[in-house]
């Protein structure tokens, strides 16, 4: 494994290589975590909290429910479909401790999203937050699920806490709409009857598949990325040299405002407990002022975003006048931090935010900056045990860049080889085969490598969109949209933004002259979570298309 520059130049030095086996499994760091700083806060949410010894012991009485299901073996996947609240860690825990896959669902999918992504992983129970259910109740039909596992918000605050809050949320602001699904058990209820039955500890190994964590393909068709304990946990370790800087175990606090279904929040969640730290909980990112309430009130020292999310913050005349003399890390992934907010950021804070670069096949970290270097455009270096190759079309090997004026003569395709990169795509060798090669992963990213390993990148080879950190395919958006029967043809592309990384523009000829712009969001809105639903929408007499019909996305951009 070569030594990259950064590694031996960094003043604290660094190690190269991590111990991608420190730990057995996933639920094996939390035990660990939990015997140490058993009563150490572990996760905050609406200032009601859960420690280490509380999360462990009601993700074992959890896992002794679900072992009590004569239906339900080792291997089995298991869907969660909540936002940031306590019982996400508890739920997730419980699974793999059980011997268990967990599914990571965003719990703003449509019905159909929902149905599918079930049914491709074959998920026979899903743990939801009820005001999900209808949404569940709508997808249900069809699928392998034979059991659901329903939380209030509040389910694990103490009695009158959780009695107010749950009633508030189903009466008072009504998020919860009467749904009626077979087999629905309470999630206090699955504690209680799991406690009394007992756990039976279960082997897990590092090379079991821990999670299947859904991405967009270029068929349009979502692939579970099989991850393994080793996988992430290896993650942990590689993203977790940077942390270990300047982080004192059992004294940190980390604001969690991105959604842990994702990989980049997820991952960054183990981090944070690997080091015992306090983390609060935010189940609505969107919801700017709450936010700011949570970074005012616990004063974090690290803070996991994305860009659109920096740039919001950045912009608030309220959030310009917080105190972040505490802050030690702002981490941003996703997509790529923009000079403009990395900027505004570091002049109003005082720190940089450090850009890491990953994708969800690799758990997902394979590069990042150095902590409070300055935004340069790049996305940092190889994480310790990680190789990164440029590679041409043939899969030569193309080199390092000893000039950056010179660097497109030296760009190509971004592979990575490590282990923290994935099994394979589920039960889908035909995928797994156009993006692994010889131990390598395509990561379908252009870019170049420096003399010092910094890499850059520059294109997008495959035709995804990033809206906010989120990937979304063309063919999938298309495809909803050719479902109109009042749609003759339609091309969908990504459009810079300010606001955030990317936005979705589709343009469409009609096959019934009086279809409108209303009509087509409305079409898109019952099918397509809110990330994936067109920006812009512009009708055209024809699509721009290549002689042999392929439709030229590059060139949708001009339709106006």
């Amino acid at each position: 494994m070569p030594q990259y520059p950064w590694i031996t130049h960094y003043q604290s030095g660094v190690p190269a290589e991590i111990n991608p086996d420190f730990c057995p499994s996933i639920p094996a760091l939390l035990e660990r975590v939990a015997k140490n700083y058993a009563d150490h806060p572990a996760f905050i949410s609406m200032n009601q909290t859960l420690t280490f010894r509380q999360v462990s012991d009601r993700a074992t009485d959890l896992a002794g429910y679900l072992q009590s299901l004569p239906w339900l073996k080792p291997g089995d996947r298991v869907a969660i479909m909540m936002p940031n609240i306590l019982q996400y860690p508890v739920a997730l825990f419980g699974i793999l401790k059980a011997g268990l896959i967990a599914v990571n669902v965003n719990p703003l999918y449509t019905s159909r999203e929902l149905h599918d992504q079930i049914c491709d992983c074959g998920a026979k129970m899903v743990i939801i937050a009820e005001n999900f259910g209808k949404t569940l109740e709508k997808a249900l039909p069809g699928t392998p699920v034979q059991q659901v596992i329903s939380s209030g918000f509040a389910d694990l605050f103490p009695f009158f806490t959780r009695l107010m809050v749950n009633f508030a949320v189903k009466h008072v602001k009504k998020l919860v709409e009467e749904f009626h699904v077979p087999n629905l058990v309470g999630f206090r209820d699955a504690l209680s009857e799991g406690h009394s039955s007992g756990f039976r500890p279960v082997p897990v190994k590092g090379t079991d598949v821990a999670l299947l964590q859904y991405t967009g393909g270029t068929t349009g068709v979502a692939k579970g990325a099989m991850l393994t304990h080793r996988n992430v946990l290896a993650n942990v370790e590689q993203t977790g040299t940077w942390i270990s800087q300047t982080f004192e175990m059992g004294k940190e606090t980390a604001l969690t405002a991105l959604p842990l279904y994702h990989i980049f929040s997820f991952t960054a969640t183990l981090c944070f407990l690997k080091r015992a730290a306090k983390q609060v909980l935010i189940a609505d990112p969107r919801d700017i002022k709450h936010v700011i309430d949570e970074f005012e009130h616990w004063k974090p020292t690290a803070f996991p975003g994305v860009n659109s999310l920096f740039n919001a913050l950045a912009n608030s005349e309220r959030f310009s006048k917080l105190d972040f003399s505490t802050l030690k890390m702002t981490v941003g992934g996703g997509a790529q931090v923009q000079k403009a907010v990395a900027e505004k950021w570091r002049k109003l804070t005082g720190h940089t935010i450090l850009e890491a670069y990953g994708l969800t096949e690799a758990s997902p970290g394979l590069c990042g900056n150095l902590p409070d270097a300055p935004w340069d455009g790049s996305v940092g270096y190889p994480l310790p045990s990680t190789e990164i190759s440029i590679r041409s079309d043939d899969f030569e090997d193309k080199g390092i860049c000893p000039d950056p004026a010179q660097h497109e003569a030296y760009e190509g395709e971004i592979c990575a080889r490590g282990p923290q990169v994935m099994a394979g795509y589920w039960q889908r060798p035909d995928e797994t085969a156009k993006v692994m090669r010889d131990g390598w992963l395509l990561t379908g990213d252009i870019g170049w490598m420096d003399s010092n390993g910094r890499v850059t990148i520059t294109d997008r080879k495959k035709e995804l969109i990033i809206v906010s950190g989120h990937n979304v395919y063309p063919n999938e958006v298309e495809g909803v949209i050719a479902s109109n029967p009042k749609v003759l043809e339609v091309g969908v592309v990504g459009e810079k933004s300010k606001a955030s990384d990317e936005t979705i523009k589709a343009v469409i000829v009609k096959k019934d002259p009086s279809l409108t712009v209303q009509e087509v969001r409305d079409w898109c809105r019952e099918r397509l979570t809110g990330y994936k639903r067109p920006r812009r929408i512009v009708f055209a007499d024809s699509l721009p298309k290549s002689p042999v019909g392929k439709v030229l996305r590059r060139k949708l951009r001009d339709v106006r």
